[in-house]
C-alpha cells in the first residue's frame, strides 16, 4: 500500500470533513435563526464560518490535492496564448455572418416546406 492511500482514508480526515460540514451547516442555520440580527453581523458571521470550514477542509488529503490541482491549472493557464483584439473581432464577425446566413437558409427552407405542405393539404 502506498502512503497516499493510507492518508486518503485516515480517520482524522473524516473528522475534519465532518467539522467542515458542521461549520457550513452552522453558517446556514445561524443565518436563518438570527434573521432579525443586523445584516452586517450576519454576513460577517456567515463568511467567517465558511472560511473556517473551508480552511479545515483544505487540511485534508482531498483538500491538499485540490489545492495542488488549482496550482497546476494556474501554471497551464499562463501557457495559453490569448488572441489579440483584432483576432477576436474578426472571429466574432465571422460567427455573426455565419449565424445570419444559417438563419436565412433555415427561414427559406421553412418557407419552402410550409408552402409545399399547404399546397398538398389544399
Amino acid at each position: 500500500m502506498s502512503t497516499e492511500s493510507k492518508t486518503a482514508g485516515s480517520p482524522m480526515d473524516v473528522v475534519k470533513w465532518l467539522l467542515a460540514v458542521a461549520f457550513l451547516a452552522a453558517a446556514v442555520v445561524g443565518n436563518y435563526v438570527y434573521a432579525d440580527a443586523p445584516f452586517l453581523y450576519r454576513i460577517l458571521a456567515v463568511v467567517a464560518l465558511m472560511l473556517l470550514g473551508a480552511g479545515i477542509a483544505l487540511t485534508t488529503f482531498q483538500g491538499r490535492a485540490f489545492m495542488q490541482l488549482l496550482k497546476e491549472a494556474n501554471v497551464e493557464r499562463r501557457k495559453v496564448v490569448w488572441p489579440t483584439r483584432q483576432e477576436t473581432t474578426q472571429m466574432t464577425l465571422m460567427v455573426v455572418v455565419v449565424v445570419v446566413i444559417m438563419a436565412l437558409v433555415l427561414w427559406g427552407l421553412d418557407s419552402l416546406l410550409g408552402w409545399a405542405i399547404s399546397a398538398l393539404i389544399g
